[in-house]
């Protein structure tokens, strides 16, 4: 699988917000936020900003779990929102790329509506508004 980066303009909290508003607006449900820094620190180590979001829309991954129940270990989607130096990033691991790792043959369509979506939502959460 390929892994996607894009870059962000805004901080770590902005940028994941950005995205839950996203998939809030389309119905998709957030399984979890799973702030790495945060725990870092709780365990008195030092991390950069890193936040994961987990979501998923059962209607879409439900028939890749039909097709292969291994599947299930890649879902529900997951971006990783971190920072890095002055910049923060969003990553993503393209699910184009399970196609051949496990047996979805003609689940292609799913799985390129998949990385759209994600594609779609790394490009609304770093876009610029106009003032």
């Amino acid at each position: 699988m390929a892994f996607k980066t894009v870059e962000s303009p805004y901080s770590v909290d902005h940028t994941v917000g950005r995205l839950i508003d996203s998939l809030f607006r389309r119905g998709i449900t957030v399984f979890a936020r799973i702030d790495h820094a945060s725990n870092a620190h709780l365990a008195g180590l030092e991390l950069a900003d890193e936040q994961v979001l987990i979501f998923g829309e059962p209607r879409a991954g439900t028939v890749l779990m039909q097709a292969d129940p291994r599947v299930g270990l890649e879902l529900p989607l997951r971006m990783v929102v971190w920072r890095r130096g002055e910049a923060t990033q969003i990553g993503y691991e393209e699910p184009e790329g399970l196609a051949a790792a496990y047996e979805l043959a003609g689940l292609e369509e799913t799985l390129s509506r998949m990385g759209a979506l994600l594609a779609q939502l790394a490009a609304e959460a770093t876009m610029v508004r106009a003032a």
